[in-house]
């Protein structure tokens, strides 16, 4: 508990250096303007955090993550698809509620229909279902990239731009649905939080337990499509933040079990994408992205852990 206040604190405090720092002019426009930007990036944190723990809890392994179905990839697809079929203009005049409605669809369908042709056997094979999730990440990238090498490149370079992950250019229409969305799984996730600890012992400890484990893990992967899809279609793909802020909560939690892992985990990210957005955009006013930072510190991240061979 005394953990979890210093971390709410410390990104209250953030949160509020972020609003004020450096600011000058009308506070209604400040607020307005910067409340926007500090709701689009808690809504990504808390999205990626939570979904990326709940992934590692049901597939058992601590160096997964979401992406590994295939979300990122098809979100290239689709971005691909779009420049190829109606040009960098034709994208832009589109209406952004339209096109992320058309995203995250696009991506939950895709998991649910892959969740239903395997769940729906007797067999209900997990590792399987990730194998067959790495293959249409695979098949999705070839497409992409074979559109990128025919494109004009004016075209190539605005969707280059695309495929980063963006905090500064988040379209405010789309936070109250994704914010909707966002609390909506968190509410049915927080319902089976009695269900995590028990899911991380195993399917055959799990279900001796009685938890009805092919059930409960269909829903938990449903509720992470949710939220990385809303998260990908938000600002765009961001590969390795969860990997870094979900092990980073396993070693300040200091504990496994998920009603203090999951609030860690948030917090967490929160503080690093609040942050990292305030050190680079108010004190050294670097225009790199800050995605290009998380991927570099998250890469790290992974490859340490394999070093390591911490996988469970």
């Amino acid at each position: 508990m005394r953990t979890l206040l210093i971390l709410a604190a410390i990104a209250t405090g953030v949160i509020v250096l972020f609003t004020t720092l450096n600011a000058k002019g009308r506070w209604d426009f400040i607020l307005a303007f910067r409340g926007t930007k500090i709701l689009s990036m808690v809504l990504v944190a808390h999205a990626i955090a939570v979904s990326t723990v709940l992934f590692q809890t049901v597939s058992h392994n601590r160096i997964l993550t979401p992406s590994i179905m295939g979300f990122d990839a098809l979100y290239a697809l689709i971005q691909t698809g779009l420049i190829f079929a109606l040009g960098s203009a034709g994208v832009s005049a589109l209406d952004p509620r339209l096109l992320f409605g058309v995203e995250v669809a696009a991506m939950v369908a895709f998991s649910g229909l892959l969740y239903r042709w395997l769940f729906s056997g007797s067999s209900r094979s997990l590792h399987l279902l990730l194998l067959v999730g790495i293959v249409f990440g695979v098949l999705f990238r070839s497409l992409s990239g074979f559109m990128q090498r025919i494109i004009d490149p004016n075209e190539f370079v605005v969707l280059q731009d695309r495929l980063f992950a963006n905090f500064n250019s988040v379209d405010g229409n789309l936070l109250t649905i994704s914010a909707a969305a966002v609390v909506a799984v968190s509410v049915v996730g927080w319902r089976l939080m009695h269900a995590y600890d028990v899911l991380a012992l195993g399917r055959e400890t799990a279900i001796n337990l009685g938890v009805d484990h092919g059930r409960v893990t269909t829903i938990v992967l449903i509720l992470v499509a949710v939220l990385v899809s809303v998260s990908t279609a938000l600002v765009g793909p961001v590969t390795f933040f969860g990997l870094l802020v979900a092990n980073l909560a396993y070693q300040i939690a200091g504990t496994h079990k998920h009603r203090f892992v999951l609030p860690v985990a948030s917090l967490i990210a929160v503080i690093c994408i609040v942050g990292g957005q305030l050190v680079l955009e108010r004190i050294f006013a670097f225009d790199t992205a800050l995605s290009i930072v998380i991927e570099f510190l998250g890469g790290i991240v992974f490859l340490a852990l394999l070093i390591k061979g911490t996988t469970r």
